[in-house]
């Protein structure tokens, strides 16, 4: 958590809050059982004959990039700031969400387009070989998704590598079914419908975190942050007169910062209104990062306010 004032108060410094949990362990292990599984599937899905073996092989392989994209986000985010990244290299973790999006959407084209061309013309499978290696790649992605679970909510990267294990688990699922019926019916056309439908159901759950981490890039409000709400409250402290040139944007996947102008015609004598302020907005919404220019005098000349935000009371 971090405060600072410039202007009416003078220069103040309160300390940061860093230190997200670390995914080292998860990304490791989650890359080395997916690159086994991924050499297994394909060798048993050419044996087989299962294009939905095959695509879910090659989409696993799409997940290690994936994971390994996740990591290199996560580990670049913890490099220190320097003379020439002044806030280091945290945006890479958004950018990385970004990419595995994208990613995931190119994966789940190809299989789609793959899968059509196979339902033009199906062809046998072996129904055991299907079941039992997509059986196992359920238990191997459901895991891998299991050691990101805790960081989905709070950290957009992690929740991408999240939502990429967890989609190869819903594929691998889909494939055993549609093996299993295969065993049963002898429908050769359900291991491409499979693939189909399972792609349809991924891009709609992938879609939202593509959105997400285009709005950041941009630098948009998180979502979960309501700016009217932040405004008002600022608005609303002992002493604050109005607030103008109000900026919340996201530094990286988990950190949060705000700038902004605070006129108070008898500014604080101390830094105990700083402190106040910087634990409110940590604890209310999630900003760590603050930065406020206290001003004596209102704004002659029209203060920047963004749109949609009501004026003060």
């Amino acid at each position: 958590m971090s405060a600072h004032a410039i202007g009416g108060g003078g220069d103040h410094e309160h300390g940061h809050a860093h230190g997200p949990t670390a995914f080292n362990r998860a990304f490791a292990i989650g890359v080395a059982l997916n690159l086994g599984f991924v050499a297994v599937e394909a060798f048993y899905g050419w044996r087989s004959g299962s294009l939905a073996l095959l695509a879910d092989a090659g989409h696993n392989l799409s997940d290690v990039a994936g994971l390994l994209l996740a990591w290199a986000g996560a580990l670049a985010g913890q490099l220190k700031p320097d003379r020439r990244h002044t806030y280091g290299w945290q945006r890479a973790s958004i950018v990385a969400a970004f990419a595995n999006a994208v990613l995931l959407l190119v994966a789940m084209g190809a299989l789609a387009w793959e899968a059509a061309e196979r339902l033009r013309a199906p062809t046998a499978t072996e129904g055991v070989t299907v079941v039992a290696v997509a059986t196992i790649g359920v238990l191997i992605n459901a895991l891998t998704a299991a050691l990101f679970i805790a960081g989905r909510k709070s950290d957009l990267n992690i929740r991408g590598a999240f939502l990429h294990m967890a989609a190869d688990a819903l594929v691998s699922l889909g494939v055993a079914a549609s093996g299993a019926l295969y065993l049963w019916r002898g429908w050769a056309w359900l291991d491409p419908l499979a693939s189909l439908v399972i792609a349809a159901v991924i891009v709609a759950g992938t879609w939202g975190l593509l959105r997400q981490s285009v709005h950041l890039l941009f630098d948009g409000v998180p979502e979960h942050i309501d700016l009217v709400e932040v405004d008002r409250w600022l608005a609303n402290r002992p002493g604050v007169e109005s607030v103008h040139d109000l900026h919340v944007w996201a530094m990286s996947t988990r950190d949060i910062a705000l700038t902004a102008h605070v006129v108070m015609p008898a500014p604080p004598p101390d830094t105990a209104f700083l402190d106040e302020v910087a634990h409110g907005l940590h604890e209310r919404f999630g900003i760590g990062h603050m930065t406020l220019q206290i001003e004596s005098l209102g704004c002659e000349h029209g203060c920047a306010r963004p749109a949609g935000l009501p004026p003060h009371a």
